[in-house]
């Protein structure tokens, strides 16, 4: 199964090359494709350079931000073309542990999507502040009961898709930009599709700066609410 690691990145060049090398460690049919927003940290000369030295390793060149969904989607394109069987999301900070890519991979075989959950019996999270957690709970539970999906972790952002399914999923036009793709993508994939999560241990960032920021928060809460009163009168 010839699968790819499609990992945006933006300011990332301190973690981005230790989370390549313990993936492509894992199996000689993983490929990693590095979507990167121009992050003036060199981030993108550094996988340059890193492509050059191994043919697994490709880098998709972005002019500017565009946010999180966006960076995907164009991902997602590029490994359409390619003829990719599987398609992974990983952050680029080390926060999804390769080892636990094993374990998704398992399941993707029988699955449309799998997604690494921090909150089912064996999920972690390593090193977040109480309130961190809470409002994770929060978010996804409310995400969960808008929706009327059984998925713990609408908002995990590590997960494997096959690539046939996904390309059914986005042929509709997808309107999240920020942090709501995760939960946009998981809600259709509930819809259409088998999806199955399996725990994890998310581990916080141990350097850079986290992307998540208020209007993100907003952002999110405001579509799962409209996605759920749509669902709810039609």
């Amino acid at each position: 199964m010839k699968t790819l690691v499609v990992i945006p990145t933006f300011n990332e060049v301190l973690t981005v090359q230790g989370t390549i090398s313990r993936i492509l460690a894992l199996h000689p049919e993983l490929f990693v494709l590095v979507v990167d927003d121009n992050s003036p940290d060199g981030t993108g000369n550094l996988i340059r350079n890193l492509s050059l030295e191994d043919k697994r390793i490709s880098l998709l060149s972005r002019q500017a931000k565009q946010g999180l969904g966006v960076a995907y989607l164009e991902g997602f394109e590029w490994a359409f073309k390619q003829g990719f069987d599987f398609i992974v999301e990983v952050d680029a900070d080390g926060s999804h542990r390769p080892e636990d890519l094993g374990l998704l991979l398992e399941k993707c075989s029988r699955s449309d999507l799998v997604i690494g959950s921090r909150w089912i019996p064996g999920g972690k999270v390593i090193n977040w502040p109480a309130a961190r957690k809470l409002i994770s709970r929060f978010g996804n539970g409310y995400a969960r009961f808008m929706l009327g999906t059984e998925i713990a972790d609408m908002t995990s952002g590590f997960r494997i898709y096959r690539a046939s399914f996904l390309k059914q999923l986005v042929s509709t036009p997808v309107s999240s930009h920020g942090y709501s793709f995760q939960v946009e993508l998981a809600y259709r994939a509930s819809k259409k599709g088998q999806v199955v999560e399996v725990p994890i241990t998310f581990v916080e960032r141990v350097s850079g700066q986290s992307k998540m920021t208020l209007a993100i928060v907003l952002e999110a809460l405001t579509k799962v609410t409209f996605w759920g009163l749509k669902r709810v009168i039609s």
